[in-house]
């Protein structure tokens, strides 16, 4: 049983990484952003909730992202672990993810925390494009698709997110800072948290996590 958190700044590689790890240990890779960016696609009322927040890059209320979580993790196929991108993001939600896992019976293995410059992360987002229909990520420089702007999978269209233009970029640093400084301290005190550097290549980055997973 694996159950691993990334943390970081947006733009930073958890993303990106959380994909590779998901395939090489077989783990279950659970992206909060995406799951809430799929509430709002839906047009619920929840949905037009959260897109109030994203849209403003601000976080999510603690109680539904909580439970949009939970839920996840509770289905049958997170049997060999998890990868938890993009949460908890405040001391308030990790302990809310410790009582939860205790009582499935798991605990964390480790919380990898991606340090970034806000020159590569502001870089990384402003050129990072979207496909509408599947979701897969790409970059107008560091990662193009064969044929601009539309997805190399499935053919459909891509965008840029609200939340990725330079002006919301800055706010969700901002944010981002504010929110997990005590996130941060929780998790050094638990000795579970373990710092890489963000700015590194992603085959880089992946060498050094695979050799704290494999300690």
């Amino acid at each position: 049983m694996m159950d691993i958190v990334l943390l970081g700044p947006p733009g930073a590689g958890k993303g990106t990484q959380a994909e590779i790890l998901a395939k090489e240990f077989g783990l279950l890779h659970i992206s909060t952003g995406d799951m809430l960016r799929e509430e709002i696609k839906s047009g619920s009322e929840l949905g037009g909730k959260l897109a109030e927040y994203i849209n403003r890059g601000e976080l999510a209320p603690d109680s539904i992202v909580n439970q949009v979580v939970i839920n996840r993790m509770s289905q049958k196929n997170a049997g060999k672990g998890v990868i938890l991108d993009g949460y908890p993001r405040t001391k308030v939600q990790a302990e809310s993810l410790d009582k939860s896992l205790e009582k499935l019976g798991k605990k964390l293995k480790m919380v990898l925390y991606f340090k970034a410059t806000e020159q590569v992360v502001i870089q990384r987002l402003a050129g990072r494009r979207v496909c509408k229909k599947c979701g897969k990520n790409y970059h107008e420089t560091n990662m193009p698709p064969k044929r601009y702007n539309v997805c190399d999978i499935c053919g459909e269209q891509l965008f840029q997110r609200n939340d990725d233009k330079p002006d919301t970029i800055k706010n969700r640093l901002l944010v981002y800072e504010k929110s997990t400084k005590e996130l941060i301290e929780y998790y050094k005190e638990k000795k579970l948290l373990k710092e890489i550097d963000g700015d590194s290549s992603a085959d880089k980055l992946f060498n050094n996590i695979k050799c704290f997973l494999e300690k």
